[in-house]
């Protein structure tokens, strides 16, 4: 064919075949759109940190960033001396103990939660009404005040019938205290513990449902994380994987699952000396929650250690290197979130972080840089990396590890640029492929 030419195109299917074939996904494409919209693109927080209610107070933010700091002072009081705990290389040490130094002074914990199940026991009812009403009050004058962490909320006793009614009551309690005190809060999280079937997920959503219509807020205002503690939550009695189920049961208001270490191994069979996120029962369980939530938006949330960074300076060191090695192990298998339990473990919450997106910080920009440009490199990418890309640098910037200055000069994006890249629609992932 000669230059300037066009090329003859024939076809041998009638319109009406395409026609049919979209009336016949019609419903499909709805289902996909429902059940899968992707991630939501809000800010997910490294950590949740766990206070029992009775111990929860006006100062505890700060509190647990002043301690955090007395611990780095006292057995590790420079970078060089963290670095060579943690096995960060001289390239490393200084920012991110700079960084994680202005962490702990300017936001110390991202996420909290109130705890009135495991961290708070069963009280004489007055006394848990009085704490759930004092917690609402803290929590919202924090908001008002400009000194809470960006999410907040508390953790219920779960949907079982012997401390159902508890439960339901220290939640109205609560979420009716944050509503007189000027409403509810966007940071607001709320965590149902210890879920068996997917009914009691069900059930948390209609109760939710009756508080929005109590108090004429928009329905589904309010969401909550769902806590995977027990194998029947992994495995239903039929063989179902009952996570998924759960994320269903909903209604749309899951917002997490986070993995429950001690309660899961216990319910296994694992001895005490060996329940750890890193045992093999806990990767499987963690792995069927990554694949039940991928696209839902749900996100998933990995568990804790509870072996604690104090008494003398070598087994403060001791409880840091584990903390940090399942940290980073966590973040490698994208699961972007853990529970920390207490102040001493921030210091290696925030290394562990800072030093996963600084480590893969020049080569994630390069990479998106030359799929926005279209440009060689040894990597080919596609829509669905650059989606992960876009993520990578938007948790970086979220946490503190990047900074927006370095990100636009070594991409050339701004943020919006990045949450485009990072939350796109499913039709332009497809339609790119």
């Amino acid at each position: 064919m000669g230059q300037g030419q066009q090329e003859r195109v024939a076809t041998s299917l009638a319109g009406a075949v395409r026609e049919e074939i979209a009336a016949f996904l019609t419903p499909v494409d709805a289902e996909l759109e429902r059940r899968y919209p992707g991630d939501p693109g809000t800010r997910q927080p490294v950590h949740t940190v766990y206070v029992p209610g009775d111990a929860f107070a006006a100062d505890t933010l700060r509190s647990w960033g002043d301690r955090a700091l007395a611990a780095l002072d006292e057995h590790a009081p420079d970078a060089a001396s963290f670095a060579t705990v943690l096995g960060l290389g001289e390239d490393l040490a200084e920012d991110v103990y700079r960084r994680v130094r202005a962490k702990l002074e300017r936001e110390p914990v991202e996420d909290l939660r109130v705890d009135f199940e495991d961290g708070y026991g069963t009280r004489p009812d007055a006394e848990e009404d009085e704490t759930a009403a004092r917690a609402a009050r803290l929590v919202a004058r924090s908001y008002a005040e400009g000194t809470a962490a960006p999410y907040m909320g508390i953790r219920t006793k779960c949907m079982e019938a012997a401390v159902r009614d508890r439960g339901i009551r220290t939640l109205d309690i609560f979420l009716t205290g944050l509503l007189e005190a000027g409403g509810l809060p966007d940071g607001l999280v709320l965590t149902l513990p210890k879920v068996t079937y997917a009914e009691q997920v069900t059930a948390m959503a209609r109760l939710l449902e009756a508080f929005e219509k109590a108090r004429g807020l928009e329905p589904g205002r309010i969401g909550f994380e769902i806590q995977i503690e027990t194998s029947q939550s992994i495995l239903a009695a039929d063989g179902t994987a009952t996570v998924a189920r759960m994320i269903q049961a909903a209604e749309g208001r899951a917002t997490g699952l986070h993995y429950g270490t001690f309660d899961y191994s216990a319910c296994l069979g694992v001895s005490a000396a060996h329940q750890a996120s890193d045992h093999p029962a806990a990767d499987h369980a963690k792995a069927v929650m990554q694949v039940a939530a991928a696209g839902t938006g749900v996100r998933v949330c990995d568990g804790s250690t509870n072996v604690l960074p104090v008494g003398p300076t070598e087994k403060v060191h001791d409880a840091w290197r584990l903390h940090y090695r399942l940290t980073r192990r966590a973040l490698a298998r994208a699961y972007y979130q853990g529970w920390d339990m207490h102040p001493g473990h921030l210091p290696t919450r925030y290394a562990a972080v800072f030093a996963f997106y600084r480590e893969g910080f020049e080569q994630a920009a390069a990479r998106l840089a030359r799929y926005v440009s279209r440009t060689g490199g040894d990597v080919m990418d596609e829509p669905a990396t650059a989606k992960a890309l876009g993520g990578y640098l938007l948790r970086g910037l979220d946490c503190g590890a990047l900074d927006v200055a370095e990100v636009a000069r070594h991409t050339g994006l701004t943020r919006a640029d990045l949450e485009r890249f990072a939350a796109p629609r499913r039709s332009d992932l497809t339609a790119s492929a």
